[in-house]
C-alpha cells in the first residue's frame, strides 16, 4: 500500500544513532512506530532533539516494542499532509492502521509512558485485588470496567481505543475489587480518584466518552500551559486561582470537594503559579491573588465582582456564572479575534526585543526604514502642475501681478496708437480726393 511503501524511505532511530533502514510499520509484524515530524529550520524540533535521543534509547533498552524515528516533513510532505501534521514538531505513534498523536509535555518521560500506554492494549485486565491496590498506588485516576460481557463493555472498549491517548483503562471482577469498594449495580464503569470513587450514569452523565473525557482529571489540579490546553478540549468552565496566600487555594479546593455533585459536571478547579499565562490567554492583567473562571468553549471568562475571602462567596460567584447573571468578559467573536491578532503581534515584538535588542532593530527597523524613506519620496516628489513655469518666471524676476501690469500697458498704448494711425490715412487721402475733385 502507500502507508507501507512510504515508510521504507524512512529513517529509524535507534537511542544511539540515526541508521538508513527502511522498515514498514505493520500490525502483522506486531511493530509500533513512534514518529516525530519535523522541520529542519524549526527550533522547537532542533531543542526536542537530545530527548528523542533518549526516548529512543528508553525503549530500546527496556525491550519495547515501539521503533522510533523521525521524518523530514518538508521532503516527505505528502505523508505529513496526509497524518494532518500542521506544526512543528509533530509526535504521532501508529499502530496498524491507526495514528495517535501526542500533546503532553516534551520530556523524556512523559513520551516513553505514552509510547508504552498506547502500543499496549486499550483495556488491562486487573485480575487481582494485589494487582488492583498496585495499580491504584501507581495512578491518579484510574478507570475501571466491572462486570461480565455486555453493551456497556463494548463502549467501554471502544472509548478506550480512541482516549488511551490520555490515560489507562482496565477491567475486573467485583471479587477484584478492594473491600471498601461496594457498586449498587454490575456492570458498570468506575473512576477511582480523589481518594474515593464515583460511577458512571448513563441517564445523567451522557455518554460514556464525555463522562470519561471530563472525569480522566482529578478534582484539583495544579495548571500549566499543556494541562490548560488538554482541559480545552473538555469544553467545560474551569475554576482558578492564582496561588499567593493559601488560603485562597485551600477554598477553592473545599469547593472542588465539598460541592463535588453541584459543580462537578461544569467546572474544574486547580491553580496557577502566577499569571503570566493567563494574563496572554485574556489580553489583559490579573490581580494576584485572584479567582478566574475561564469558559474553554467559546474564551470567555468571569472575574468576581469583589475579592474572594470565604467559601461561601466563591460558592455565590460560580453559582452566579452557571445562572447567567455574573458579568462575561471576552469570548471568539470577530472583535476580539481582531484583537488577538493584534495582541498576538505586539507580544512577538516585545518578545523579538527583550530577547535580542539587535534583533529587534534589524527585524522591524529596516523594513521601518525602507517604508519611511518611500513614503517621504512620494510625498515630496515632483508634480508637473505648472510649478516649472511659476520657477523660471519668478527666475526671470518676473511674478504674475508683474506679468499682468505689463500686459495692460502694452494694451493701452495700443489703444493710443489706433487713433493716430487713422488721422494719418485721412490726411494722406485728402490730397488725392482734391485732385479728382
Amino acid at each position: 500500500t502507500q502507508e507501507k511503501v512510504a515508510f521504507t524511505a524512512v529513517l529509524s532511530c535507534w537511542g544511539t544513532s540515526v541508521i538508513k533502514k527502511s522498515f514498514m510499520c505493520s500490525a502483522n509484524l506486531n511493530i509500533f512506530c513512534l514518529f516525530q515530524f519535523y522541520a529542519p529550520w524549526c527550533g522547537y524540533c532542533k531543542k526536542l532533539e537530545p530527548i528523542w535521543f533518549d526516548v529512543g534509547a528508553e525503549l530500546k533498552s527496556s525491550g519495547s516494542p515501539v521503533r522510533v524515528g523521525k521524518m523530514d516533513a518538508t521532503a516527505y510532505s505528502g505523508m505529513a499532509s496526509e497524518f494532518g501534521v500542521r506544526g512543528y514538531p509533530t509526535i504521532k505513534l501508529l499502530k496498524g492502521d491507526l495514528a495517535f498523536s501526542y500533546k503532553g509535555p516534551r520530556t523524556k518521560d512523559d513520551i516513553v509512558e505514552f509510547a508504552n500506554r498506547v502500543a499496549g492494549p486499550a483495556v488491562r485486565a486487573l485480575p487481582s485485588k494485589q494487582m488492583f491496590e498496585h495499580m491504584m498506588k501507581r495512578h491518579d485516576v484510574l478507570f475501571v470496567y466491572v462486570g461480565a460481557d455486555s453493551p456497556l463493555k463494548e463502549k467501554y472498549n471502544d472509548v478506550a481505543s480512541e482516549l488511551i491517548v490520555y490515560t489507562y483503562f482496565f477491567s475486573a471482577s467485583e471479587e477484584a475489587l478492594p473491600e471498601s469498594v461496594s457498586l449498587s449495580e454490575l456492570p458498570t464503569v468506575v473512576v477511582f480518584k480523589d481518594g474515593g470513587h464515583f460511577t458512571y450514569d448513563e441517564y445523567e452523565d451522557g455518554s460514556l466518552s464525555s463522562w470519561v473525557n471530563k472525569e480522566r482529571f482529578q478534582g484539583y489540579l495544579q495548571i500549566d500551559g499543556f494541562t490548560l490546553y488538554e482541559l480545552g478540549e473538555t469544553g467545560e468552565y474551569n475554576s482558578y486561582s492564582f496561588e499567593c496566600f493559601s488560603f485562597l487555594k485551600r477554598i477553592n479546593m473545599r469547593v472542588a470537594k465539598e460541592y463535588r455533585e453541584h459543580f462537578n459536571r461544569d467546572f474544574q478547579f486547580g491553580h496557577m503559579d502566577g499569571n503570566d499565562y493567563i494574563n496572554s490567554l485574556i489580553m489583559g492583567e490579573v490581580a494576584v491573588p485572584s479567582v478566574i473562571i475561564l469558559n474553554t468553549s467559546n474564551e470567555q471568562y468571569f472575574l468576581p465582582s469583589e475579592p474572594i475571602e470565604t467559601m461561601e462567596q466563591l460558592v455565590q460567584f460560580i453559582s452566579g456564572v452557571l445562572n447567567g447573571s455574573a458579568q462575561a468578559y471576552g469570548g471568539d467573536g470577530f472583535i476580539q479575534r481582531i484583537k488577538r491578532v493584534a495582541f498576538d503581534a505586539k507580544s512577538t515584538i516585545m518578545s523579538v526585543f527583550r530577547s535580542s535588542p539587535l534583533l529587534g532593530c534589524f527585524l522591524f527597523g529596516l523594513p521601518l526604514g525602507v517604508i519611511s524613506l518611500m513614503c517621504y519620496g512620494i510625498c515630496t516628489a515632483e508634480s508637473d502642475d505648472g510649478s516649472e513655469d511659476m520657477d523660471a518666471l519668478k527666475r526671470e524676476g518676473l511674478t504674475d501681478e508683474e506679468e499682468e501690469e505689463e500686459e495692460e500697458e502694452r494694451q493701452r498704448a495700443a489703444e493710443l496708437e489706433g487713433p493716430a494711425e487713422e488721422e494719418e490715412d485721412v490726411g494722406e487721402k485728402a490730397p488725392e480726393e482734391k485732385k479728382t475733385d
